[in-house]
């Protein structure tokens, strides 16, 4: 067993045993006034290890990933699953492709939804693929992008995870993936996994990590790290190592987004060691870096279970926290992390914008498939208007629908390095074994469905997937999640939700050093009121945000009345005119027209496509279609939870409102 960084004392050790039954956290919970005091501190290790006193590999670097579900590999022990079942390429082509359409969450969840989970899945989950076992994805003959001259021989080229070899031998020792990070949400996409990546990025002064000297990651060539480079082998897109951002995770450098998100926590907590230091400057390096490591940790617990978890599942779905649990493994399941956790792929926009803090556009925007693996990109843009952007424009709805760049061109054109993310979460399903959908469901306690109307209302969906599947009895894991209507308040149907509270429920009642389980008083109470827009405001030069930058709820709205009323405290109020056609523009056209109902009153919001920007909102039309001298309003909408109220005068004839086709006036019964 490695041996934990924080070298706790036996003593310590002794005292943490007898402390674990107690119902009471408060007897070792961390104020701020303990977190001052020199010496140890019981926090992660490293690699994850010694979390659990009599488990001390749970959760750690190199366990195999748990099953919720017997696999189904088609010879019982290795052979991916789904012989008999189509090509994951065709079952994309039918059920994921996106086109042009802009399909906007019901439920106005922001971009950042998705870069958040992004960023905590690579703190928690990180299957490594090996490169001798060929499992290539058949392309349908003339598919547009992979063979567009029909020769029917294409492939697009995938090679089967790396597993545990011990396993994979009898059919009671069936294959066995393995997390080559730690399951535990303990921050390592920011410190690593292991001894020598967490070394290399720390200053080691200060207790702080390294940063240039424009307050970026430092890149990973020979200057920052004589050693060689931090955890970046293998990275497709061709940057080379020395050109990219060093972070504990090889994946920070996929998209600029993930990266801002790296940046920004690498910003907190060196501004949280500067505070500690200030605070006591007698603590020397190791024991500031414990301390500002194990705050952050908890910010980033909080932040996922407190706003982002309730944005994503059923506000009730989620347990309340009842203390630690030394009996509940942690691990990953390997249906979370190869099916499940896979939703947010559905999530993701075209493009990347870039948004002044008016929520106004300061550069073009970059098409997503030109975004991956492209670090270089934050040299010419800041991070506030990439933070801007992902707290302003909506998440695409969660569904079986995949944008293009991640459809066809994933880290590259088709032919040299696509990929399409579908047709892969597919395929890698297949080749972990995992059960089928409906066999899963029967393994969650879940009754299996009969039909596929009982998956989606949807007619198409329910079609396309009788074309592919003819039964639903073979329907892979990742297609099923996706194609489950949502439950009430939530974003995922029955199957896909329960397996993520599963995996979150036994990551924060497994963990031993859980933020509720260590930490107390006023420390405690703000870790919990800190929000990811605080985390934000304090290290990017950003104020006008929404408190949750998780939702972007926006409206332009208000009430048509005519013009006319006498002016009297004894007068009527005045009458709102039904059925005129409001519309809703910006300088560069029309966004969206409305009608106002039986009391005059209209409404815009984020599904009638209002984001942030400048609108003008006039009245055209009169109920029998009749244009009217426009009356209009203007007004700006420049971050989410703005709601603008727009009432509009009409003038009216001195004869009266304008009489609607069924004789009523304007707002009449």
């Amino acid at each position: 067993m490695k041996k934990p960084e924080s070298n706790r004392s036996s003593n310590r050790g002794n005292r943490r045993l007898r402390f674990e039954n107690l119902q009471s956290r408060q007897l070792m919970a961390i104020d701020l006034g303990a977190l001052l005091k020199p010496g140890d501190l019981p926090t992660y290790s490293i690699d994850g290890t010694g979390n659990n006193v009599a488990k001390v590999k749970w959760g750690s670097t190199g366990e195999d990933q748990l099953r919720l579900a017997n696999p189904e590999y088609s010879d019982g022990i290795a052979t991916p699953a789904g012989s008999d079942r189509p090509s994951a390429r065709l079952i994309s082509n039918t059920i994921s492709d996106q086109g042009d359409s802009d399909i906007i969450s019901r439920k106005d969840l922001s971009a950042f939804v998705y870069a958040w989970g992004q960023f905590i899945d690579h703190d928690i989950s990180l299957t490594p693929t090996g490169n001798s076992e060929s499992f290539d994805i058949s392309v349908p003959k003339g598919d547009a992008y992979f063979d567009p001259a029909s020769t029917a021989t294409k492939v697009i080229g995938m090679t089967r995870s790396l597993y545990d070899t011990s396993t994979g031998t009898t059919t009671t020792n069936p294959r066995q993936q393995y997390n080559s990070v730690t399951s535990w949400m303990d921050g390592s996409m920011i410190y690593g996994s292991d001894s020598i990546t967490s070394k290399s990025l720390r200053t080691l002064s200060g207790g702080k990590l390294k940063m240039d000297n424009q307050g970026l990651l430092p890149l990973n060539n020979q200057a920052n790290f004589p050693d060689g480079p931090v955890n970046q082998a293998n990275i497709p897109g061709g940057v080379p190592d020395d050109g990219l951002f060093a972070a504990g995770d090889v994946r920070a450098n996929e998209n600029i987004e993930l990266t801002s998100l790296h940046t920004v926590f690498v910003r907190e907590h060196n501004r949280w060691a500067d505070r500690i230091a200030k605070l006591n400057p007698n603590l020397n390096d190791q024991e500031l870096y414990i301390r500002a490591r194990a705050v952050v940790i908890a910010e980033i617990q909080s932040i996922t279970y407190n706003e982002w978890l309730p944005a994503v599942v059923a506000g009730n779905a989620m347990p309340r926290y009842t203390g630690y649990k030394p009996q509940v493994n942690p691990n990953l399941s390997n249906e979370f992390s190869t099916a499940a956790f896979r939703f947010g792929h559905s999530l993701l926009g075209n493009d990347i914008k870039f948004l002044d803090e008016n929520g106004i556009p300061v550069a073009d925007e970059v098409a997503l498939k030109d975004a991956f693996f492209r670090p270089t990109l934050l040299n010419d843009h800041s991070l506030e208007s990439i933070f801007k952007y992902l707290a302003s424009d909506p998440a695409s709805e969660m569904d079986t629908k995949l944008v293009g760049s991640l459809r066809n061109f994933l880290f590259g054109p088709p032919g040299s390095g696509g990929f399409d993310l579908a047709a892969l979460n597919i395929q890698r399903g297949r080749d972990h074994g995992l059960a089928d959908y409906n066999d899963t469901r029967a393994a969650l306690g879940l009754p299996k469905v009969k039909s596929f109307a009982e998956i989606s209302k949807n007619p198409q969906l329910q079609a396309n997937l009788k074309q592919l599947y003819t039964t639903v009895g073979s329907i892979d894991l990742w297609v099923g999640i996706l194609a489950e209507d949502p439950l009430p308040g939530s974003n995922l149907g029955p199957t896909g939700q329960k397996i993520i509270i599963d995996q979150f429920l036994r990551m924060r009642d497994g963990d031993r050093f859980w933020y509720q389980n260590e930490f107390g008083g006023s420390l405690l109470r703000e870790i919990e009121q800190t929000r990811l827009s605080d985390i934000l405001k304090r290290n990017a030069s950003m104020n006008n945000l929404q408190n949750n930058v998780f939702f972007f709820h926006a409206s332009i709205g208000g009430r048509v009345v005519g013009e006319g009323t006498p002016k009297s405290n004894m007068a009527p109020p005045p009458q709102g005119l039904a059925g005129y056609t409001i519309e809703l523009r910006t300088s560069e056209g029309l966004v969206a027209t409305t009608l106002t109902d039986l009391t005059g009153r209209y409404r815009f919001d984020v599904q009638s496509g209002l984001r942030t920007g400048q609108y003008s909102v006039s009245i055209v039309k009169t109920p029998d279609g009749r244009s009217v001298h426009p009356v209009a309003k203007t007004t700006a909408i420049t971050r989410g939870d703005q709601f603008a109220l727009l009432d509009l005068t009409l003038p009216l004839p001195p004869t009266g409102p304008t009489r609607q086709p069924n004789g009523l006036a304007p707002g009449g019964q």
